[in-house]
C-alpha cells in the first residue's frame, strides 16, 4: 500500500523526548474582555459514532482520559495487521490504568460492520470499554482522520481499496494532540508506550 503520512513526519520531527510533552497543531492567541492574553491549544473536532457494542462515543465519552487513535480498516493486506499488533502491545501495558483507552476508526465502515468490529475485538480479547473500534459514515470518519493530521481516503490502486496514515496519535484530557508514532515501528511505539507514562504523570 502507497504510504500517505507528510504529518507524521512533520510531527515526529516536532517531538523531541522532554520531561513535558509539546502541544501539535495550530496555536492561537485568545485575548480576554480584560485584555489579558492566552494559548489556545488545537483540540480534536467534534465527532460522534458507535463502537463495537452499537454504544455511542463523542468527545464528551473521552474527556478526562487519556487516548490513543489510529485509523484502520480490517481487509488491509499491508500496514494495518501490524498496527493492531502494535497497537494491542500498548494495550496490554496499559490496560488496568483508568485513566488510559484506545480509539481504532475504521476507514471502510461498509465492510467493517458494527458486528465484525465486534467480533474482532472479541478475538483480541480487549475490554470494549478500555479499547473502541468506531464505526459511522464513511465521508465523517476521512474528514475526521484530517481533524487528527492523519489522511484516509478510497484509493483504487491501493491494496485493499483504501490509503491511510499509519500514524498512532497520543491525545491528553482536553483532546490535544501531544504525541504522533510510526504505528508499523516497535522502537516508536516504545516511544509512544514511554510518553504515556509522561503525560499521566504531567496531568497529576
Amino acid at each position: 500500500m502507497k504510504r500517505i503520512i507528510p504529518f507524521l513526519f512533520i510531527f515526529m520531527a516536532c517531538s523531541k523526548e522532554s520531561k513535558e510533552l509539546p502541544y501539535l497543531g495550530n496555536h492561537t492567541t485568545v485575548t480576554s474582555p480584560t485584555g489579558e492574553k492566552t494559548e489556545k491549544y488545537y483540540e480534536i473536532p467534534a465527532f460522534s459514532l458507535l463502537n463495537q457494542d452499537s454504544l455511542l462515543v463523542n468527545n464528551q465519552t473521552l474527556k478526562g482520559k487519556v487516548y490513543i487513535a489510529d485509523f484502520i480498516f480490517l481487509q488491509c493486506p499491508t500496514i494495518c495487521p501490524k498496527m493492531n499488533s502494535e497497537m494491542k502491545r500498548v494495550y496490554d501495558t496499559y490496560s488496568h490504568v483508568e485513566e488510559v483507552v484506545f480509539v481504532s476508526h475504521t476507514i471502510d465502515p461498509k465492510n467493517d460492520s458494527i458486528p465484525v468490529l465486534k467480533a474482532y475485538s472479541e478475538s483480541l480479547g480487549v475490554n470494549p470499554t478500555k479499547w473502541y473500534f468506531l464505526h459511522g459514515d464513511e465521508a465523517e470518519i476521512h474528514q475526521l482522520a484530517q481533524g487528527y493530521f492523519m489522511q484516509a481516503y478510497q484509493e483504487n490502486n491501493a491494496p485493499g481499496g483504501y490509503a491511510h496514515s499509519g500514524g498512532f496519535l497520543l491525545i491528553d484530557q482536553q483532546q490535544h494532540i501531544r504525541g504522533v508514532y510510526d504505528g508499523t515501528n516497535p522502537a516508536d511505539v516504545d516511544r509512544l508506550s514511554k510518553e504515556i507514562q509522561l503525560l499521566l504523570k504531567e496531568k497529576m
